[in-house]
């Protein structure tokens, strides 16, 4: 049904964003890699001794996959800035020889551009990742990095999210040598994610008339859980809490009983393994547990959506976050609501 004031679908545009996202990632592989490639080469030869990451939103949840890679597949220590150190306390740490990355869709928040500045004049390495190459933040980086992503008008950000993992992972095996082969296959599986739509609509049918959410995971898939709460919230206002399966274990599980939903983000590798003893107290507490994973842990639980197999743990969640943005949308459609405009939010949200 069409909005009586301005004729137009509710959700259209997230509908078409999220849809672009196969060609975005396909985009970032035959155009964008060979850049990234020469930047982290230029990187990698300065040597870096660790990295801060700095972002807000969506791209904090981008961050926070970086930083699994960084020090797991790079081996070097990786942590995520507080911006108003710098912006509100005036905090002037010495960062020499550190790699700063500031991601951000827009590149054009002033706190992210301020402090990216004061890490560059404190003798950082800066790097900025946006959607915007000709932004503030990318003018006062040393390197940028274009996602590729084409212009984004729904609020919820889909595409550039994606995009952003996609970027962060090849600059993470450029800056290790690898070749990143283990993303080549992405675009097209993530096509065919995003073509079963239909079992996210179903899937929604469960959460229409939820009061609240809690979302876990471990390992790779815990920045998945983060932004997919984020969405979730967003678009649908539900109150949908994102843990760590490990931090979900140390008292909160306390408030999950028989009628709680639960969805876990269960990736197939160690953060899966990790992630088991949580499942099943979960199961042992009656919850109401939906997994986005592997088909035996959906089977094992009360409904889910089966990924692809075969697929390397380090590049998993960017097909894991689909069905989950599919699922923020269909909700919100469901509660008649419109995903592409949700009340009190502005595309760019201009921090101090």
């Amino acid at each position: 049904m069409s909005d009586p004031q301005t004729g137009s679908v509710p959700g259209r545009i997230m509908a078409a964003e999220m849809a672009e996202q196969p060609a975005v990632l396909q985009r970032i592989l035959d155009e964008g890699a060979p850049k990234i490639r020469e930047i982290a080469a230029g990187i990698a030869a300065r040597s870096p001794r660790f990295v801060l990451l700095t972002a807000r939103g969506t791209s904090d949840n981008a961050a926070l996959y970086a930083k699994y890679l960084i020090e797991i597949l790079l081996g070097r220590p990786a942590g995520l800035t507080s911006m108003s150190t710098t912006t509100a306390y005036g905090a002037k740490p010495d960062l020499t020889d550190v790699l700063v990355i500031t991601v951000s869709q827009s590149g054009g928040s002033p706190d992210l551009v301020a402090s990216t500045k004061a890490a560059r004049e404190a003798g950082a390495i800066t790097l900025a990742v946006t959607n915007n190459p000709d932004s503030p933040l990318a003018e006062v980086s040393e390197f940028h990095i274009d996602v590729l992503a084409g212009p984004e008008k729904a609020l919820p950000a889909t595409k550039t999210y994606t995009a952003e993992l996609l970027a962060l992972y090849l600059l993470v095996e450029g800056l290790r040598g690898g070749d990143g082969s283990a993303a080549k296959e992405l675009p097209g599986l993530a096509a065919g994610v995003l073509a079963r739509h239909a079992e996210v609509r179903a899937l929604a049918e469960r959460y229409r008339f939820a009061q609240r959410l809690v979302i876990t995971s471990r390992g790779y898939g815990y920045p998945t859980a983060r932004e997919a709460a984020l969405k979730l919230m967003e678009t649908t206002y539900i109150p949908a809490t994102p843990f760590s399966g490990a931090d979900l274990l140390h008292g909160p599980l306390a408030m999950v009983d028989n009628v709680s939903p639960v969805i876990a983000v269960v990736p197939d590798g160690r953060g899966g393994e990790a992630l088991q003893p949580v499942l099943d107290r979960l199961r042992g507490r009656g919850a109401d547990l939906v997994v986005i994973g592997q088909q035996a842990q959906v089977d094992a639980a009360s409904a889910g959506f089966a990924l692809p197999a075969g697929v390397p743990e380090e590049v998993q969640p960017i097909l894991e976050i689909l069905p989950l943005q599919q699922l923020a949308y269909e909700v919100t459609i469901a509660r008649g609501q419109d995903p592409d405009a949700p009340r009190a939010l502005a595309k760019v949200t201009e921090t101090h």
